[in-house]
């Protein structure tokens, strides 16, 4: 009797090792650095690591969750430090002071140790049911950028009425929505960068990143890496990743005081340097690719990225 339940035993242990053997090889065999950063956002943040874990578990053996709190007055950080002491995978670190979104996420990217590295917003305000696709992209780009996606439709590709069609899912509100278009636009006509996103979720090579000599404080930061990584010549595909209005807390991104920093931001990061980039048009050693113009594409990329079209209806 022993003997056979011994052997059981045994057999159940190889089954059980064969089946994470086998959970394992369909994972990603790269890391994956998530970087994420908060002010007063408990309502949020234990509903983002829950799903932000869950989603990791599913995709990626090897990963990490770098999380800058940025001086919280509330609950959050208590809330961030129970999540960290239950998991070896979230590491978290507090600003001295209220430093502001810019200074977080740089903090967030020189402490990333994996070696890809992608953000999301502690609101969970883009949709990555998508991400092993975007992880993958990263086989055969510099650069995935994510672009909130506008139905294909014949008016959608006059530019001006493309950016009118994109305002009702652009953000929580109409006046966000305006918000971020009218800075779109602004940037689009200082640096001349022909990208259809500036404000969403972009993935890259960490090392890489953490190699660019980023200045930007503010938003700002989201066009400045995709300039960084074009003047390089990283090629770059853009994704389609919808926006989700959020359920939960406050956003911070219209007040008054983020707008005014953002604007301060643009401006003096132009007259350091980007009018210079704007005339020398440096981008250009990089290319741009859509997936709605899919004969520049390679065939493995098409069979790839199969899924994604659907997000254009």
């Amino acid at each position: 009797m022993d003997a056979t339940r011994v052997e059981n035993e045994a057999s159940m242990s190889c089954a059980t090792i064969e089946s994470h053997a086998t959970e394992s090889a369909d994972k990603l065999a790269h890391s994956v650095s998530l970087i994420c950063y908060g002010y007063n956002e408990e309502e949020s943040i234990a509903d983002f690591f829950k799903r932000a874990v869950d989603l990791l578990d599913s995709i990626v053996t090897d990963y990490e969750i770098v999380y800058i709190d940025d001086c919280s007055t509330d609950g959050t950080w208590p809330i961030a430090q129970r999540f960290a002491h239950n998991n070896s995978r979230i590491r978290i670190s507090r600003n001295e002071r209220n430093r502001n979104v810019g200074y977080s996420f740089k903090r967030g990217v020189s402490l990333a140790e994996k070696e890809f590295l992608f953000w999301q917003t502690i609101d969970w305000s883009y949709d990555l049911s998508d991400l092993r696709i975007f992880l993958e992209l990263m086989d055969h780009f510099g650069l995935v950028v994510g672009v909130r996606p506008v139905p294909m439709r014949l008016l959608a590709y006059i530019p001006v009425v493309r950016s009118i069609y994109r305002v009702r899912t652009r953000s929580d509100d109409f006046l966000r929505a305006m918000v971020s278009l009218a800075n779109y636009y602004v940037l689009r006509i200082l640096f001349g960068l022909n990208v259809h996103d500036f404000q969403n979720i972009q993935f890259h090579r960490t090392k890489t990143l953490q190699s660019f000599d980023l200045r930007g404080e503010s938003s700002f930061l989201g066009i400045e890496m995709m300039i960084r990584a074009r003047s390089i010549g990283l090629d770059m595909i853009e994704v389609p990743i919808r926006f989700l209005p959020r359920t939960k807390g406050v956003s911070k991104g219209i007040r008054l005081r983020a707008i005014w920093k953002s604007c301060r931001d643009i401006s003096r990061n132009w007259f350091a340097w980007g009018w210079r980039f704007r005339l020398e048009r440096r981008g250009s050693k990089g290319r741009i690719y859509r997936l709605l113009e899919p004969a520049f594409l390679d065939e493995k990329v098409i069979v790839l990225c199969a899924p994604l079209f659907k997000r254009f209806r």
